[in-house]
Formats: C-alpha cells, sequence, structure tokens
C-alpha cells in the first residue's frame, strides 16, 4: 500500500473539500453504455479512481458512487487515517498518496492498474487552497498551490488516459471552481489553477473526440466544506450561500454517465460565467462593487 510522505503546511492544505453527511442510498444507475457495451465484458463493473476521498467533495463522490453500486472504486487521499474511514463505509479500496510528489502519483497510478487491470474513470478531487494577497504569498505556497491543483493532475491523467484510449472508453472528470471562469478577490493562484484546469480540459476534449474517452468539467461555486479553513481565511459573505459537498457528487455522477463538458454547480453559476465572457466590461464592473 501507497504511504503519504509528510505534508507541509496541512492547514492551508485541501483533499477536495468537506463532506456534510453521506449520500441516501437509491436504486442503483446503469454505467455508461460503452462499458455495458465493451469495457465490461469480463463481467466486472467499471473502475472508478477518486483523488481527494478522504474528506470533502471527493468523499461526498465515493459516497455517491458507493450507493449507485455501479461501480468499483479506488480512493485516494493523503491522510491515511480519514481515507480508511472512508473506504470501509463505501468499499472502496484506499491508495493513499501525495499527488505533488511525482514518485507516489506515478506508484499510485501503477497500484490502481495493478489491483483492478484497468481505470475506466478518473474522478480528479484533490486540491488546495491558499487566500490573501498575491503580493503576500510565500513564493512556496505559490509553488505548493500550482504543484497539488494543477501540475498533479494534468501528470495524473497523462498517466491514465492512454489506457482509457486503448479501450476505446473511459471518463476523466475534473473538479473545477467558479474561480477559474471569472476570477476572486484574494485568491490568485487558486483561480490561475482552475483556469488551467478548464483550458486543459477543453484542449484534451478535442484531441481524444475520435476515441470514446470524454473528458468533463464540475465547477462548483461556494461549497459547505473545511476548505476555507483550511486555506488559512474562512468564508465571510452572505452570498451566494455554500452548497453541500453531495449537491457536487450528484453533478460528478450525471458527468461519469453522460460525459457532458461541463457542469456548473448550483446551475444559476453558469449565467456569471457567461456574463464574463460576453460582457466582461460589466462584470469587472459588478465584480468590483460587490465582489
Amino acid at each position: 500500500m501507497l504511504r503519504a510522505p509528510s505534508v507541509r503546511r496541512p492547514h492551508r492544505r485541501h483533499p477536495g473539500g468537506g463532506l456534510s453527511g453521506p449520500a441516501r442510498a437509491r436504486p442503483p444507475e446503469p454505467a455508461p453504455a460503452e462499458w455495458r457495451a465493451g469495457a465490461g465484458q469480463d463481467g466486472h463493473r467499471p473502475v472508478a479512481l477518486v483523488t481527494g476521498a478522504s474528506s470533502g467533495i471527493g468523499a461526498a463522490v465515493a459516497d455517491r458512487l458507493a450507493a449507485d453500486g455501479a461501480w468499483r472504486l479506488l480512493l485516494n487521499g493523503r491522510d491515511e487515517k480519514r481515507l480508511e474511514q472512508v473506504a470501509t463505509r463505501t468499499g472502496g479500496v484506499p491508495l493513499p498518496a501525495d499527488l505533488a510528489d511525482p514518485r507516489a502519483r506515478a506508484r499510485l497510478a501503477e497500484e490502481a492498474l495493478l489491483h483492478s487491470g484497468r481505470v475506466d474513470a478518473l474522478v480528479a478531487g484533490a486540491g488546495i487552497g491558499w487566500a490573501g494577497s498575491f503580493a503576500a504569498m510565500p513564493p512556496e505556497d505559490i509553488d505548493d498551490v500550482l504543484a497539488v491543483n494543477l501540475n498533479a493532475t494534468l501528470h495524473l491523467v497523462r498517466l491514465l488516459v492512454p489506457g482509457m484510449v486503448d479501450q476505446r472508453a473511459g471518463r476523466v472528470v475534473l473538479i473545477g471552481s467558479m474561480a477559474g471562469s471569472v476570477g476572486v478577490r484574494g485568491e490568485a493562484v487558486y483561480a490561475a489553477t482552475k483556469a488551467g484546469l478548464t483550458a486543459f480540459a477543453d484542449s484534451l476534449r478535442y484531441e481524444l473526440a475520435p476515441s470514446r474517452v470524454r473528458v468533463s468539467m464540475v465547477l462548483p461555486g461556494v461549497v459547505d466544506t473545511p476548505f476555507f479553513q483550511r486555506r488559512g481565511a474562512p468564508y465571510r459573505r452572505e452570498r451566494p450561500r455554500p452548497v453541500p459537498a453531495v449537491q457536487v457528487a450528484e453533478a460528478v455522477c450525471r458527468a461519469l454517465r453522460t460525459g457532458r463538458p461541463n457542469a456548473y454547480v448550483p446551475s444559476w453559476m453558469a449565467m456569471p460565467a457567461w456574463l464574463h465572457g460576453t460582457a466582461p466590461g460589466v462584470f469587472r464592473s459588478l465584480a468590483q462593487r460587490f465582489g
């Protein structure tokens, strides 16, 4: 089993957000048609690897997929104790590793493939935050946020996507953020990493169009998780109100099922993203006044 190396500045680490409670049990949903028709010929359920699964959005996704009963789960996180707890209640296999470590993420991909023979879906939920003035942000924290949120995710996708292309079926779901669509004061580097993921998803989507591998972005607004405490500053705005992590998990499950490109959580968040793209001057004026 992989062992997570020690972590600096744990109060700023964000392994995918916080979990407000386990998802309610519900009837299983069918796996995507390509796995029912092709990749599932060995009689097994498709395999999903969820990163950031030790808490928050990642743990909510693991609970939701376990409730569906349509997936075999491989669960990654840095906190071994919490990851074991999630694995126990979901029936998933815990694979602890710090994705910022290139050797650890390479071992994670190898361990996942050795354990299940393939990875049909990757839900990239691991991430960290940092809040405050960019001018005052320590250089090492810039490197940390870039390493975990962007660099590690791109490398892990690179390790797993070729197998999906070979089997002509697969899903990649990246957990982005509205901060990457519109920018947020006091979170310049975090927003940059999420914007980078959005551009990466678009580019990869074009490349993989001839295959049956689909790339989706789930873009939450404010989510009710420990993220804000861990980034160094609590969430103090009255609006928008935080949504539960299980709502984001629902959007992830829909993306796995349908392969649709983008999902905003809550759905009205698509409006400010649209305004930012179509009338940036108007958006900036509103953001300066109310943001």
